[in-house]
């Protein structure tokens, strides 16, 4: 499924902070598959979300001063529901919620197994052009899957 990602990216990246392709190549490069390309990324607090053209991949840092990180991927083409929360009044954070495909199987004669990762993201942040990023591919997978 051919997607026009990159563009989008492109765009709604001016709301968040966005981290340079140089930076992130130079950073990250060594956790992309061969042929994978880094499209764009940003920071949210201490952890790093980078778009790929095959896949999103979250680095978890345990905090800022620690070497420890976790690494997950989450391939763009198992995203089947986006949820958003906007911050409120007070401290609270904005939040999106990715529900993906986790099983080798897409479809459900086979015994689709799903997960939801959260992020949160400052509430200065306009999270919305995010949001529909990732609602339009996951309506492109809903499409894909059930025609």
């Amino acid at each position: 499924m051919k997607q026009p990602r990159n563009s989008i990216l492109q765009g709604m990246m001016g709301n968040l902070s966005e981290i340079s392709g140089e930076a992130l190549e130079k950073k990250f490069g060594s956790y992309l598959m061969e042929g994978e390309t880094i499209q764009t990324g940003f920071q949210l607090i201490v952890d790093v979300i980078v778009f790929t053209d095959r896949r999103l991949i979250t680095f978890d840092k345990q905090d800022a001063v620690s070497p420890k990180m976790r690494v997950d991927s989450i391939y763009l083409d198992s995203i089947t529901q986006v949820s958003l929360e906007t911050a409120g009044i007070g401290i609270d954070d904005s939040r999106i919620t990715i529900t993906y495909i986790t099983s080798p199987y897409f479809r459900a004669s086979h015994g689709v197994i799903c997960e939801a990762r959260t992020y949160e993201f400052p509430k200065r942040y306009d999270i919305r052009p995010l949001y529909s990023l990732l609602q339009k591919i996951a309506y492109d997978n809903h499409i894909a899957i059930n025609s």
